[in-house]
């Protein structure tokens, strides 16, 4: 949870440490290290703003009660009702503390069991993420898509840029489950399906993961996804897969296979990132690991189009009478619940 007093006191330590002369010979350290101050200093400015209109706002109702002057009266409650939502809002955005919580993130969105209609459940996750990203103003490019047989994707891999975005979505981490009357069945039967979302922090350079040649196996392959005839004729799709652990990652984006290689490595030392700091937290809380299989009992959320209309988060309980507004990529109501949820669990 954001402590003022100590991030007070880490902002001095950092101030200190940019106070070095020598820090700038090492310039990727040194932008690191101005990044978390100004990080945390804006964190900082938004609780000192709302505690300063808070009692601006306070003081002027306390005056017009006073005078009994009904007018201001109004105006101050009002004013006490806006400052409360945007206090609200604001106060999500403070706890997002974590070590990489401001940092890009990458998503993968992979299908369950079930072909063509877990298949395009997948894409339509992948649009509900994309309309999410352009509303708030985030950007996202598509570094792997495999596309479906007859319809959807069998998985995507997608890297979103902006402030705090691996700290909004970290908790999108998990099974997504879809009931509805299936548009690929002719006798229109009910059908559930599943996909999983996994989340992880795009990370520089100054994290220490170290991964050595005879650890990982690099394959080459024919992009599958858009891009042009050089694209879908040339081997410079990249899959590297990390032995020990089974990770997998995989990047299309260019078509240099120079290029898809050397992201695809970054991908990988972030998801190895991710890895390690999730394995840290199992034992800590003996859960099991979130990357389970992609069925019954793991789901995190449902999308239940019939035969009511539904999406809730099993986590939070928070719900969203309507499907086609969450699909369509309001999903905040759920991210900030999200957000509360573990912060409070893991105060």
């Amino acid at each position: 949870m954001f402590d003022p007093i100590a991030t007070q006191d880490e902002i001095q330590d950092l101030e200190k440490m940019i106070e070095d002369p020598g820090l700038w010979e090492d310039p990727k350290r040194a932008s690191s290290l101005l990044s978390k101050r100004q990080n945390l200093v804006s964190k900082l400015e938004i609780l000192n703003n709302a505690e300063s209109e808070l009692q601006d706002t306070i003081d002027m109702y306390d005056l017009a009660q006073a005078e009994g002057d009904t007018d201001v009266l109004e105006d101050t409650v009002t004013s006490l009702k806006n400052l409360e939502k945007k206090i609200t809002e604001k106060s999500i955005e403070v706890v997002l503390s974590g070590d990489t919580d401001e940092n890009d993130t990458y998503m993968e969105i992979q299908a369950g069991a079930g072909g063509t209609e877990s298949q395009d459940w997948c894409s339509m996750l992948m649009r509900m993420y994309t309309r999410w990203a352009a509303e708030n103003n985030y950007q996202l490019d598509i570094m792997q898509l495999h596309q479906g047989e007859e319809a959807g994707i069998k998985s995507v891999s997608l890297e979103i840029k902006g402030h705090n975005a691996y700290g909004w979505l970290k908790r999108e981490s998990g099974v997504h489950r879809l009931v509805r009357i299936s548009p690929f069945d002719s006798n229109a039967r009910r059908h559930t399906s599943f996909a999983s979302v996994w989340v992880y922090p795009v990370v520089d350079d100054a994290v220490d993961i170290e991964i050595q040649d005879d650890e990982v196996r690099v394959d080459t392959y024919r992009s599958s996804g858009a891009g042009g005839q050089h694209v879908n004729t040339t081997d410079s799709a990249v899959r590297i897969t990390h032995i020990e652990t089974g990770i997998v990652v995989q990047c299309q984006k260019e078509r240099s296979q120079h290029k898809n290689r050397a992201t695809a490595w970054k991908m990988l030392r972030a998801r190895l990132y991710e890895y390690n700091v999730q394995k840290k937290l199992a034992e800590n809380e003996k859960n099991a690991d979130k990357k389970t299989d992609i069925g019954w009992g793991h789901q995190i959320r449902s999308y239940v189009l019939q035969p009511y209309q539904m999406v809730k988060d099993l986590r939070t309980q928070v719900e969203h009478s309507s499907p086609d507004a969450v699909l369509n990529g309001d999903i905040n109501m759920f991210l900030r619940a999200s957000v509360s949820f573990f912060a409070k669990r893991d105060t």
